[in-house]
């Protein structure tokens, strides 16, 4: 059985997941949780400022409250004073898409961005989010750097997700996700077509310390003009930036405490 605690964050995770808002039974029968119980914990989340609801007896939906307290703490950190300069050049010189994950304990969380693309599609999905380790350029990029049964581990913790939920070459198997681990190793960089979304590219370099990945730079843009042949073009710049990253990361506590 849950805990109170437990029950709070599935809540919160939860209504992150629907920015348009839920009614009290929608989370309840989501999360498993009786009615009554869903109601008086909303209340709560209310009363402290998480939760706000709507309208008498409507949708109940996040405040800013989280998002201040991520902000704060990115701010209070150092990280994003550290790399964005990094990740700034690197979007200019790919004019694609370039991001920073950090590493926190079995996740990966996109904490900074630059946006290359001048003009044409852009590709720019939400920041803040659990990168998925088994469809993502980030994820094999971070899964590469781990023995094979330490990769396999950390995946079999988040699953595999839903296969409609990505792109058509998303592996599904233990055996598909291992090729691409093992290739990113191979190559010192990760690379994926079609795998986190239809039509997409994505390639990533992880950021590394002498006690292992700190966190992970990628590229991202649409396979019209990220192709496989330029993702080559730009490995060295991404490996570079991410080696750049490393040496420059003392100066945020948040990468001290992981180096």
């Amino acid at each position: 059985m849950s805990t109170l605690l437990e029950r709070s964050f599935n809540t919160l995770e939860q209504l992150a997941a629907h920015p348009e808002g839920q009614t009290v039974s929608a989370i309840a029968n989501t999360l498993n949780m009786p009615l009554s119980a869903t109601h008086r914990l909303l209340a709560e989340l209310c009363r402290t400022g998480y939760v706000r609801q709507v309208r008498e007896q409507g949708e109940y939906v996040l405040t800013m409250k989280l998002v201040s307290m991520g902000l704060g703490f990115l701010s209070a950190s150092g990280v994003v004073d550290v790399a964005q300069p990094l990740l700034d050049h690197l979007a200019e010189e790919s004019g694609e898409l370039v991001r920073l994950a950090v590493v926190d304990g079995d996740d990966l969380t996109f904490v900074a961005k630059a946006q290359g693309a001048r003009r044409g599609l852009r590709y720019d999905p939400d920041m803040g989010l659990s990168v998925r380790l088994s469809c993502s350029a980030a994820g094999h990029a971070w899964l590469s750097t781990m023995s094979d049964e330490e990769a396999l581990s950390r995946v079999a913790k988040q699953g595999f997700g839903q296969p409609k939920d990505f792109g058509p070459k998303a592996p599904t198997t233990v055996k598909a996700l291992l090729s691409y681990i093992q290739t990113a190793r191979k190559r010192g960089f990760s690379m994926i077509n079609e795998v986190f979304a239809p039509s997409m590219t994505a390639m990533a370099a992880p950021v590394l310390s002498p006690m292992g990945a700190i966190g992970v730079v990628t590229i991202a843009g649409p396979l019209v003009r990220l192709t496989e042949a330029r993702m080559e073009e730009l490995s060295e710049a991404l490996r570079a930036t991410a080696d750049e990253i490393r040496a420059a990361s003392g100066a945020s506590g948040m990468f001290k405490k992981r180096a």
